[in-house]
């Protein structure tokens, strides 16, 4: 009983199931992430514009005149904010 793989005592000291201690080389996103994050964000709302500028006169209306860019936008917030709301796999 005493080599059971969910013993009480290495759950609470945070060792891995097997009693190996857990890994903690992997550090936490920082500046260098956020830093890209922001960098590819507006590279894709620079190629929007582009790709908005670059469409015919009536597809360009649809997307400027109508809640088109609204929604686009709600709906990858709402994406994001799903994404990072989910506790990590435990395979990573």
């Amino acid at each position: 009983m005493a080599d059971s793989p969910t013993r009480p005592d290495l759950a609470a000291s945070g060792a891995a199931s097997d009693g190996r201690p857990p890994d903690r080389t992997r550090r936490a996103p920082g500046l260098r992430e956020a830093l890209l994050v922001g960098e590819l964000t507006v590279v894709v709302v620079l190629l929007a514009g582009v790709a908005t500028f670059l469409l015919p006169g009536d597809a360009r209306d649809v997307v400027l005149r109508t809640p088109l860019l609204i929604l686009v936008l709600i709906g990858g917030t709402a994406a994001v904010l799903w994404r990072i709301s989910r506790p990590g796999r435990v395979d990573r």
